[in-house]
């Protein structure tokens, strides 16, 4: 859906407003992903966590018919044009395979036989990958010319590279707000409203900056921003309350709405008009398979620092708790059954075990922003030096003024 979206836009205004076009689309998805944690809070709180994905049916409702009724672009189909199912299979399996190592290495180690044949799948589904797109030519998923774009190609490892920060920020910050600071979901929605209403509002200002500046500095200070926002997230505390969240939220906030909108606008309009939703698509495959392959490797990361910390403080203070039991514990934040017989087992020691267990989960989480935020440097470093042309200030011509080329 979200590439037919971005073609559509695009379609709908002329070239020379390519930047307001991005900066609208990606606005207005801010402005429902601040919304949506809000709404999902309280479906939660006052009713039940399902009413988060039933709340969805009347949304889609609406939405399939405002299209049907008012979106009416002609479409230009291609007779020799067909599917390509088997880039699609293989790529898949491919990340299918990475996803699910990563998610079991941490209990298995990278020496267990399953760890080793889900890498071998995924090395083995990536080969078959590229040999299936070389035969596919103009109808493989990712066409050759498209990629020997370096505009394109350069945008589309800048998203791979970042994507991680952004789904990562989503995923931990309501945990440490609920866990942490003991927020219900309702609370924890409404604390992360400054990173979500800071990423709308800067993605609709970044279309209008982006007609007058081009890409280049755009892209440059929001992809920094996103690399200092998490950086900054990374040196939270177990003391730290939502005063000390705000600064790295605010900063990542901005850096969102100034590169995630920048970047999509300047890889479309690198492309020629009829490839805008494919690579819309590629760019936006390239942004969901970063993040989830980088959610992964930070959940990893996460869970095996929280591990280390919990198991190397209950040794250090003699708690005689075994592997599994301390396991167990880390889910007194979420208040599981078998963190709650843990503790029954240690009555005495019951809030010292809380207390590290606390301490794990900060300590889990800021390492694993600060492996988001070595991410997000090889985006700043791909993005200033390959990406968006020349700095360069654009001034408005005093006259009419023809549709000048889009910015690459």
């Amino acid at each position: 859906m979200w590439p037919a979206v971005l073609g559509m836009t695009f379609a709908a205004l002329p070239e020379r407003k390519a930047g307001l076009a991005g900066g609208l689309v990606l606005g207005v998805a801010g402005l429902g992903n601040a919304f949506g944690p809000l709404l999902g809070g309280f479906l939660t709180d006052a009713l039940s966590w399902r009413w988060v994905f039933v709340i969805n049916l009347p949304v889609a409702a609406v939405a399939s018919f405002v299209t049907w009724r008012h979106i009416h672009q002609p479409a230009e189909r291609d007779a020799g044009g067909r599917i390509d199912g088997w880039g699609v299979v293989t790529l898949t399996a491919a990340l299918v395979a990475l996803l699910v190592a990563l998610d079991e290495v941490t209990d298995l180690g990278w020496g267990d036989p399953l760890i080793v044949a889900l890498l071998a799948v995924f090395v083995v589904a990536m080969a078959a990958f590229v040999a299936v797109e070389r035969r596919m030519g103009e109808n493989a998923l990712v066409p050759r010319d498209v990629m020997r774009n370096p505009d394109f190609t350069f945008a589309c490892v800048a998203v791979l590279s970042t994507a991680a920060t952004f789904f990562a920020s989503l995923l931990y910050l309501p945990q440490f707000f609920q866990k942490l600071l003991g927020y219900s979901p309702l609370e924890a929605g409404v604390a992360l409203l400054p990173l979500m209403v800071t990423f709308a509002l800067l993605s609709f200002v970044a279309g209008s900056l982006y007609e007058r500046l081009g890409a280049k500095l755009i892209l440059s200070v929001g992809v920094s921003l996103m690399f200092a926002g998490i950086l900054l997230l990374s040196f939270l505390g177990e003391g730290s309350g939502l005063a000390a969240t705000l600064p790295g939220m605010l900063i990542l906030g901005c850096g969102f709405g100034l590169f995630i909108s920048t970047i999509t606008t300047a890889a479309v309009t690198s492309l020629a008009a009829a490839r805008a939703s494919l690579g819309g698509a590629i760019l936006y495959m390239f942004q969901v398979a970063g993040g989830s392959v980088g959610l992964a490797l930070t959940t990893t990361v996460f869970t095996r620092s929280a591990q280390d910390r919990l198991y190397s403080d209950a040794a250090a203070l003699g708690i005689g708790a075994g592997t599994q039991q301390l396991d167990d514990a880390q889910g007194v934040l979420a208040g599981t059954d078998s963190a709650a017989r843990v503790l029954e087992q240690f009555p005495r020691q019951a809030a010292q075990i809380t207390a590290l267990v606390r301490d794990a989960f900060v300590d889990g989480m800021t390492t694993a922003f600060r492996v988001d935020a070595l991410l997000a440097l090889v985006g700043v470093t791909v993005t200033v030096l390959f990406l968006g042309g020349r700095l360069r200030l654009r001034r408005a011509p005093a006259g009419p003024r023809a549709s000048p080329p889009p910015t690459r």
